[in-house]
């Protein structure tokens, strides 16, 4: 799966850390780093990340979990949202 993160979204809120610790991790109070490719062990937990998003900055290929946003949640629309 691959994964990308919209740096000028995230807030680091730190709820995809907590929830996939194996992908994503805080480096120091506000900075994320994730690796873009994750592993199909890691599915369940990513699509709990994408869905505790509260700014919705993680876009995910791959991931179609029920329960999961779809690939492109979390792309800016045309209204900036």
């Amino acid at each position: 799966m691959r994964l990308v993160v919209d740096l000028n979204k995230c807030q680091g809120y730190a709820q995809c850390a907590f929830l996939a610790p194996d992908v994503f991790a805080m480096h120091g109070e506000e900075s994320l780093v994730y690796s873009p490719r994750a592993e199909e062990e890691q599915r369940e937990k990513l699509a709990r990340a994408v869905a505790a998003c509260p700014v919705q900055a993680i876009t995910t290929d791959g991931l179609d979990d029920a329960g999961a946003a779809p690939a492109g949640a979390g792309q800016e629309t045309s209204d900036g949202r």
